[in-house]
């Protein structure tokens, strides 16, 4: 059976989320079914073309950028298969994160961890290596425990520990160059409360029992605030409360802090900071002093994912653990030292080592210090006077977010490099699933 095709003569513009990256499709299809997504493949490879799954854009890169044929993920979403024995879901690749999350709230059952975004799809989540902070495995793709996927050649693939275990190994966080994923099957646990603790918190003070609070805490999350020796730090542990008896934030609670505070007043405060960039400093200053303690506890997935009303350009990098802290104190140095006027905070998090090849955390555990610019603001001095700091500490750069390293630079920082690139010209000879920015992080 043959997709309907929707053929747009003058091409239709995609662009991502945060509005950096643009292309022109010159084809749509919404499949809804791996049948179809296998018709598109196979026509894009017979004609020398090529074919993107875009997800919802979430990326600040050009990683699901189409060429030529897009495809949307709307008619790939929902649970398939719940398996209780085994404490797996599989879910379509085009789920996107939140309606996961709340299919299995329903079942009683949750992710184990996950990042403070819900927008993406699961296929984008996996794909580009999101993640969370702490716990025994941070990364969405460490938690998987199957896929599914189309490859450059039409044929459909599932891998697993047990079926295809190579491409599994690798095909885990595949940034979309190895084929469309068109299921994924999730490690689940028993819907589980966590106790949220937010408090404000001197940089020497956070600094200071980092250490000791990563290794006493499930999750810990950081947010230095530029030109403040001010922090907000998040300590979440997960509890033994039945599901029923947790103690949220009241509707009125939520809304000032989680809406009110985190996006109408800070993102005025970011259009005022745009016009009038000296202001930035005492902005933030102030920010701190209004920001208080809260204390509260939810379903876990209630409490790891934020709104975000704001939007930003983001460039995360992962350092070795052991080096992170040295390296915060550095980027300070350079952004004290500078004339930039940095309106967002810098987030700091850490990850568990995990066994994939082309994860930022594989073979080591991770620190993650995530710099981020508004929107409409110019992010390319700030950025590019941090990325060598980051790099010479041996980090690796977040796959979906703002960064200029390049196939050459990027293999001598992952051990199984070569491994992935043998994959993708096993599954796509042809490079159906090629654009501009993979032919820069892998190469031709």
């Amino acid at each position: 059976m043959t997709t309907p095709v929707q053929q747009i003569p003058t091409g239709t513009r995609w662009s991502n989320w945060s509005g950096l990256e643009e292309a022109t499709a010159q084809a749509v299809e919404s499949p809804a079914s791996v049948d179809a997504v296998v018709d598109a493949v196979r026509r894009a490879r017979e004609a020398g073309t090529t074919v993107k799954m875009a997800g919802t854009g979430h990326s600040f890169t050009g990683i699901a950028a189409p060429e030529h044929t897009m495809l949307r993920p709307e008619g790939l979403s929902g649970i398939l298969e719940v398996d209780r024995e085994a404490m797996t879901v599989t879910a379509r690749a085009g789920t996107p994160l939140k309606e996961l999350n709340l299919a299995l709230e329903g079942l009683g059952l949750s992710l184990h961890n996950m990042g403070d975004i819900a927008e993406q799809t699961l296929a984008g989540a996996t794909s580009t290596g999101t993640h969370g902070t702490g716990g025994t495995a941070a990364g969405l793709a460490a938690q998987l425990a199957g896929l599914e996927l189309v490859t450059g050649t039409g044929e459909v693939v599932r891998a697993s520990a047990q079926e295809n275990p190579e491409v599994f190994e690798v095909a885990r966080v595949g940034l979309g160059a190895l084929g469309v994923l068109t299921s994924l099957t999730f490690h689940v646990e028993p819907l589980f409360v966590i106790d949220a603790l937010e408090q404000p918190m001197s940089w020497d003070h956070a600094l200071g029992s980092y250490d000791e609070m990563t290794a006493a805490v499930h999750h810990v999350d950081m947010y230095w605030f530029p030109h403040t020796d001010r922090m907000i730090v998040k300590q979440n542990v997960r509890t033994d409360l039945d599901p029923g008896e947790q103690e949220p934030p009241s509707g009125l609670a939520a809304w000032w802090e989680d809406e009110l505070v985190s996006n109408v007043v800070f993102g005025a405060l970011c259009r005022v900071g745009e016009r009038a960039p000296d202001l930035v400093p005492r902005i933030n200053r102030m920010a701190t002093r209004v920001l208080t303690e809260r204390r509260y506890s939810d379903l876990a997935h209630r409490v790891f994912v934020t709104p975000r009303r704001v939007r930003f350009r983001e460039m995360e990098y992962a350092v070795p653990r052991e080096a992170g802290l040295d390296v915060l104190r550095e980027c300070r140095r350079v952004i004290d030292a500078s004339d930039w006027r940095i309106a967002f905070p810098v987030e700091i998090r850490t990850a568990p080592a995990d066994d994939i090849p082309l994860s930022t955390s594989h073979g080591r555990d991770s620190f993650y210090l995530a710099f981020h610019v508004p929107h409409r603001t110019d992010h390319r001095a700030y950025f590019s006077g941090l990325e060598p700091i980051l790099r010479d500490a041996g980090g690796r750069p977040h796959w979906g977010k703002v960064h200029t390293r390049t196939a050459a630079d990027l293999a001598p920082a992952y051990s199984r490099f070569d491994d992935f690139l043998a994959l993708r010209e096993r599954l796509d000879p042809d490079r159906v699933f090629a654009n501009d920015y993979l032919r820069r992080v892998l190469g031709d």
